[in-house]
């Protein structure tokens, strides 16, 4: 099941969030990620947030600022169950189009993108981290 974030799902959220940046992007020092933890779970209360739930658990979120995705994040024993998709198919049903930065050398998460018809339109830098960055954009 998905639905919206409630408050009583920050802290798993976190979890998740924390867990597999760290995991995802190991050319980042873990440092990194735990710096900015305060500020991410303050802004995911900002945000637009869907949860995918199992058995009354969150197991994977994707986090929205109008059509630009911050971030798809499913928990490692969940992952390769369709999750990912199905959340982003549920933001793709109301919009035209999607935007969204991913790490160069997160190629899984690359793959993921171009098999759901996103497209790389440039590639930069980072400036918090200094490691390139391609911009994928997806138009339905």
């Amino acid at each position: 099941m998905i639905r919206k974030l409630e408050n009583d799902d920050i802290n798993t959220v976190m979890q998740i969030w924390k867990n597999e940046n760290i995991k995802s992007h190991k050319f980042i020092p873990k440092e990194y990620w735990e710096i900015n933890y305060k500020f991410v779970k303050e802004a995911i209360l900002n945000a637009e947030i869907y949860v995918y739930i199992v058995e009354e658990k969150v197991v994977g979120f994707i986090g929205l600022e109008n059509n630009y995705i911050q971030g798809i994040f499913v928990d490692t024993n969940s992952q390769c169950n369709g999750i990912g998709t199905s959340l982003l198919n549920i933001v793709k049903e109301n919009r035209n189009n999607l935007t969204l930065n991913v790490y160069k050398k997160n190629i899984n998460a690359i793959n993921f993108y171009k098999k759901n018809n996103f497209v790389i339109k440039s590639e930069s830098v980072d400036e918090n981290t200094n490691e390139v960055e391609y911009t994928m954009i997806w138009k339905k």
